[in-house]
């Protein structure tokens, strides 16, 4: 373990400030660097109504049905950590991101970049662990891909997956829906994969280990869900992954045109994960998750929500910490533990690269 602010430093990623004109490790952080890329770049080139929405996944129609239709990439190291690797976290994050969308997933699909001298045992377990995720949610594996590239050009392993779900009729989820008075829930514990990735990369060791929480979410969002059905009672969910909890707060905020207050004392942080963000100067709030949900809900919902979440194992811990305001349009702000407020904006760099 680091005994020195010397070589805990070395975790910090400082603000890469300047440097616009080449891509940095920050633009893949899902904080504001992230935001800045889709801006600049992506959005102007491929904008249409659909992908316009942002969210975690599209929605679109197909002979009638809502299918929602999302990608993602895993570049995590190490490809094996505490609670998990990055074959089980490739398809735990892509459910989640259908899920996330109300959506009930369905097929995946598996695209691996291999790097020459990959070790073939290593590939077997990742692969094992896939199918296992896989058939533990319910999804099916239907299609991919590979391809090997030098030795060198691709630290070892990265896996690419899409996903498909349906979305259920009357079930309609977006991040522009937050209203003055809504509730925010958190369905559980943060910070805890980011932590245990962190753990494991730099051998640091605490008398309690640090598991990931990768988790398939899509049970647990069917059952709240089915608690109000038929109405709008859900406004939104997202899954704080790249830029933890600040970066979802402050995405719905943007796109909804409202301010969101939170309350420090009602966000659990374990205290393993607490501890080692203090050793580290790292906020739990900018932390990645693996097997969290935001959820915005109407005020008059929030506790029948909230008490159906606490039945599932994936939502014991669940509390509501915050609530939607109008005034200060985009702004996200905590009252601490000491009863001062202070602003959670996005993630400015890259705290901890290459964490999913």
């Amino acid at each position: 373990m680091p005994d020195t602010l010397t070589e805990t430093a070395s975790f910090v990623c400082p603000t890469p400030l300047g440097q616009r004109d080449r891509i940095v490790l920050g633009h893949g952080s899902g904080g504001r660097l992230s935001a800045e890329l889709l801006r600049d770049v992506f959005l102007p080139l491929f904008s249409n109504p659909v992908l316009d929405r942002m969210d975690d996944q599209a929605i679109v129609e197909i002979g009638g049905a809502r299918v929602a239709f999302t990608t993602d990439s895993f570049v995590v190291q190490p490809l094996f950590f505490p609670g998990g690797d990055i074959g089980s976290l490739a398809v735990h994050g892509t459910v989640n991101d259908l899920a996330m969308g109300g959506a009930r997933p369905l097929f995946l699909s598996a695209g691996f970049i291999l790097e020459e001298g990959f070790s073939t045992e290593a590939l077997r377990r990742i692969a094992a662990s896939m199918a296992e995720a896989a058939a533990a949610a319910g999804v099916s594996i239907v299609t991919g891909d590979t391809k090997v590239v030098e030795r060198g050009k691709g630290d070892g392993l990265f896996i690419n997956t899409t996903g498909i779900g349906i979305v259920p009729d009357g079930v309609r989820l977006s991040a522009s829906q937050a209203r003055p008075g809504d509730r925010v829930i958190l369905s559980g514990a943060i910070g805890d994969h980011g932590i245990a990735i962190l753990c494991k990369r730099e051998g640091l060791e605490f008398e309690t280990e640090i598991l990931s929480d990768s988790a398939a979410l899509h049970n647990l969002v069917a059952a709240m869900l089915g608690v109000c059905p038929g109405t709008n009672a859900i406004r939104c969910m997202r899954d704080p992954t790249r830029g933890g909890v600040s970066s979802s707060l402050n995405e719905i905020a943007e796109q909804s045109g409202v301010s969101i207050q939170i309350e420090e004392r009602c966000i659990l942080v374990r205290e393993e994960v607490k501890g080692a963000c203090e050793l580290l100067g790292l906020d739990p709030l900018y932390v990645a998750n693996e097997g969290k949900l935001l959820a915005i809900v109407a005020p008059e919902a929030a506790d029948a929500i909230l008490a159906r979440m606490r039945r599932d194992p994936r939502g014991a811990e669940a509390a509501i910490i915050g609530t939607v305001g109008d005034e200060s349009a985009g702004l996200v702000t905590m009252r601490t533990a000491f009863g001062s407020t202070r602003i959670v904006d996005m993630l400015a760099g890259e705290q901890l690269p290459r964490i999913c």
